[in-house]
């Protein structure tokens, strides 16, 4: 299939600094997988004598909210509201997670379960390195009570929020037929408030029909069976891609996709057979985590201020080229996001469409 590249959309730094203004005070619903990163930095001199293994000497921890707590965050952060659908358990963790809630003026509607642990990530840094991740979590689907709780205060908080983000980490809470009903609540509203996915890739068919996805082009193409990016020539890269996102809105059904590159930008499928690339606003690469929060984040709470997707896009573009030049998983500002409109070159957008 031949591509045709199109004109340059053009594109302003002051659209972009307005659309920045206008996203203060939305609000945006989440469902998701809430979990706890814990930081660990230290430094290494010598290797242990028990293993071929480096010996941190600790420095200094952290703990950030990560998952959905972190794409929470990130909308909280850019002066948007936020109500917060998911599991926790009773423990330590659940405790540090809810401090920092109530820290970042998020609504915290999290189920508690006393026999389901809190998803606790342990990253250990030395020499500004990730040396290992330890996980602690459970998998398990929630309990029938809990499940039904949690999709009852959906329901309500739907009701004054034109869009719901999906944070799916694949921790047992989304599945197929929670998805069901959160189609059917959205559905039920006048306002048809538009649902956004951050995928999990073998949950890929319980999302059919959602407004927008936004997978990495790994969890788009493995899933598929496509080996996207194999190529090294830029052009064939793109073709590559072009084909995954056509055939995922085609078997999916959605109305928008967002296929994120890494250090080749992004493209934005408005519809089958018509997407734009938007290519990458970072200048340094230091961490991936988190990355994909910040994006669904700034789209989401850019859809529901009204702007179109190829505006949210593009400042979701600058927003994680921000984060990933720092460590761990961060959350952006409106003056770091304006500070990059400002000061980094803005992207060459183009179409692309068959």
């Amino acid at each position: 299939m031949e591509h045709q590249d199109k004109a340059a959309i053009n594109i302003t730094r002051e659209a972009l600094l307005a659309a920045i203004e206008n996203m203060t005070k939305n609000k945006v619903v989440i469902v998701g997988d809430v979990m706890l990163d814990e930081y660990i930095f230290g430094s290494v001199e010598r290797i242990s004598p028990e293993a071929p293994v480096p010996v941190v000497c600790v420095e200094n921890e952290e703990y950030r909210l990560g998952g959905a707590g972190n794409v929470a965050k990130n909308i909280t952060t850019l002066g948007g509201k936020v109500q917060l659908f998911g599991f926790l358990g009773q423990d330590q963790a659940a405790k540090r997670i809810s401090d920092m809630f109530a820290a970042h003026a998020i609504d915290d509607c999290c189920v508690k379960e006393c026999d389901r642990p809190t998803t606790r990530k342990t990253r250990i840094i030395a020499q500004q390195q990730q040396v290992v991740r330890v996980d602690r979590e459970s998998s398990c689907i929630p309990s029938d009570g809990g499940m039904r709780h949690l999709l009852h205060g959906v329901a309500e908080a739907m009701r004054t929020s034109s869009v719901l983000i999906i944070s799916d980490y694949g921790k047992g809470l989304i599945t197929g037929s929670v998805m069901d009903e959160i189609r059917l609540i959205c559905e039920a509203l006048e306002h048809k408030p538009r649902i956004i996915v951050d995928p999990k890739p073998r949950n890929f068919p319980f999302y059919n029909g959602v407004t927008m996805l936004t997978p990495n082009t790994k969890e788009a193409g493995i899933d598929w069976h496509l080996a996207a990016g194999r190529q090294k020539n830029e052009e064939a890269i793109n073709e590559e891609i072009f084909a995954v996102g056509n055939r995922l809105m085609r078997e999916l059904q959605s109305q928008h996709l967002l296929i994120t590159m890494g250090a080749r930008g992004m493209m934005l499928f408005m519809s089958q057979q018509q997407a734009i690339h938007i290519p990458t606003a970072a200048r340094k690469v230091y961490d991936v985590t988190g990355a994909g929060d910040t994006v669904i984040a700034v789209l989401g709470l850019a859809l529901a201020s009204g702007l179109d997707p190829l505006t949210g896009c593009l400042l979701a573009n600058y927003a994680a080229g921000i984060v990933v030049g720092q460590v761990g998983a961060t959350a952006v500002s409106p003056k770091q996001l304006k500070e990059a409109v400002l000061t980094w070159s803005l992207p060459e957008v183009r179409q692309i469409a068959s």
